[in-house]
């Protein structure tokens, strides 16, 4: 990879572009392996130095503080974290998701009437009806943010405490969304701990993290997650010697399934984020304890420097600095230092929820759920025809353009876009669920001409409709698609869309549908995990089981 330029696939664009989209993806995914995204050296650091900002900011809230293990310091860099990741500054942010310019939306969104927002309820929740965002949405997200700051900057007072909570609440209630960018599952459950007194706090947000983490690791005991780590590893800059990145696949370049190093690391790190946080709980003020803190330290050292797609860079930081806060610096509260059981009400709903989420992925979001990196997402691929395209770029309120037009000019020519597009297409291939991705894609465009349609990662489309996403396929769904129709009213073929759903942890298989976005859903049914695992990133003849 170059410092300044993208290490792009070399092919014969001529001959490449004349191939079908299986033969197309093959090059994009081999380039993959050995390079990843071919991202340059440049913005790897630009990373850094938005790592670097936030750690600064953090550092400068509370450099007045007596000691870091005052735990009004954790109160307030939690909350400082849930204003950056509100605000768009954090997941998702960039060109690592997709994201090319402007490199954020939240803010640019949330503050402006007439975007689009999703209530999670909209039929059991009174006032929530509706998908347009009101000047009320628009006053409410402001409010929270100057909630945050005040928080922030006050002596936390347990007011200012329900205030966050409460404004949270109700914006959640009207736009789903909100909720999901201000990690409101990670952050908002740290502020409901703040609402009990002393150690009981310090207890109940140590407990927070261990349903992150065994939440985490529960969700990875799947086929799915040797495949993430294979793509991670690939992609990793500091991993740059191409023979190494190669080791993390079964056979380069015919077999580019995960290869042995990649299952290793797999079951190693699920059973590190396991395991090694009940030690680091349970072995308090102990040798055992302190190794245990070091390990899980390093565990999210070694996710940042991956600099993963996504880019949950400041999320593994603030994990690091809840490690030292919490477990290094009052080793001392544990369970029998509770005082109120309410705090195990906080942690039964958040255990309860991990289990639904795994059960039922298809009724709760992989964050909730806590099945991150796992590789087990819900995901949708749309097939759009260019005068689709046209009509959302005209009907919706928006600050950045469809995907298509932000890659020509991020890339600089409509040849090398397309390329960097077939990228994109890789990297869904190098995760299980992408073999189904594309393969129902045919069906989706059965009986017509598939190229007249432009393939667009609904992701994306989630990124200039609503103005967040971070892997989520709840947040362009069909409540999303029928959002959309209602603005742009497609004709029916020019907008079809396959959704997938994420694998229930005690079934083998996952569902997906097929969508016409002006008539609805024609077609459901499901795919076998063990046909997708066994296929390579670029094969699109999965078995298909229809209901």
């Amino acid at each position: 990879m170059g410092f300044r330029k993208q290490n792009a696939p070399s092919v014969d664009y001529a001959t490449w572009r004349t191939g079908t989209r299986a033969e197309k993806i093959k090059p994009m995914a081999r380039h993959w392996a050995e390079v990843g995204f071919g991202t340059p050296v440049v913005l790897h650091l630009f990373y850094l130095a938005k790592i670097a900002a936030y750690i600064l900011g953090g550092w400068l809230l509370i450099r007045g503080a007596d000691s870091y293990t005052n735990f009004v310091v954790f109160e307030k860099v939690v909350l400082y974290t849930m204003l950056f990741e509100v605000v768009g500054l954090g997941c998702g942010f960039g060109p690592l998701n997709n994201r090319f310019w402007p490199p954020m939306g939240s803010i640019l969104y949330w503050l402006r009437p007439n975007t689009i927002r999703l209530p999670p309820w909209p039929t059991r929740v009174p006032f929530t009806r509706g998908d347009t965002r009101t000047p009320l949405d628009v006053a409410l997200y402001a409010a929270f943010l100057v909630s945050l700051v005040v928080a922030m900057f006050g002596s936390l007072p347990m007011w200012q405490v329900w205030t966050v909570l409460g404004l949270l609440a109700v914006i959640s209630l009207r736009d789903k969304v909100i909720f999901l960018a201000a990690r409101g599952e990670v952050y908002g459950s740290f502020t409901v701990a703040f609402l009990f007194a002393g150690v009981d706090a310090i207890l109940a947000a140590k407990l927070v993290c261990l349903v992150i983490w065994i939440g985490a690791a529960t969700s990875k005991l799947t086929k799915h997650f040797p495949f993430v780590i294979s793509t991670m590893m690939s992609n990793n800059p500091v991993l740059r010697p191409k023979w190494i990145k190669r080791r993390f696949f079964k056979q380069f370049p015919d077999d580019l399934r995960p290869g042995w190093p990649s299952k290793l690391l797999a079951h190693t790190s699920t059973a590190i984020e396991g395991l090694v946080p009940l030690v680091l709980f349970f072995a308090h003020g102990t040798t055992a304890g302190l190794i245990a803190a070091i390990v899980m330290l390093l565990f999210h050292f070694g996710i940042l420097s991956s600099i993963p797609m996504g880019v949950p860079l400041e999320w593994n930081v603030f994990m690091m600095f809840s490690v030292a806060v919490l477990f290094i610096g009052h080793p001392e509260v544990g369970i029998s230092s509770a005082t109120t059981p309410w705090l195990f009400v906080l942690i039964g709903v958040l255990v309860a929820v991990v289990i639904l989420g795994n059960l039922f992925p298809r009724k709760i979001s992989f964050l909730p759920g806590m099945r991150y990196y796992a590789g087990n997402w819900d995901t949708t691929l749309w097939c759009i025809k260019p005068s689709g395209a046209a009509k959302i770029e005209k009907n919706i309120v928006a600050i950045a353009s469809m995907p298509q037009a932000q890659m020509q000019k991020f890339f600089g020519s409509p040849e090398v876009a397309e390329m960097y597009q077939y990228m994109g297409y890789a990297f869904r291939g190098f995760n299980s669920h992408g073999r189904a991705m594309f393969t129902l894609a045919h069906r989706a465009m059965a009986g017509r001409d598939e190229s007249a349609y432009v393939l667009t990662d609904g992701e994306r489309i989630c990124s200039t409709a609503l103005g967040w996403n971070f892997g989520d396929g709840h947040l362009h769904n069909e409540q999303l698609i029928a959002a959309l129709q209602r603005r742009c009213q497609f004709e029916p073929d020019e907008v079809r869309v396959v959704l997938i759903d994420a694998q229930p942890i005690h079934r083998q298989r996952q569902e997906y549908r097929l969508v016409d976005a002006a008539t609805g859903e024609f077609e459901r049914g499901y795919v076998l995990v063990s046909d997708l695992v066994n296929r390579q990133p670029w094969d699109d003849t999965a078995p298909v089981h229809v209901y």
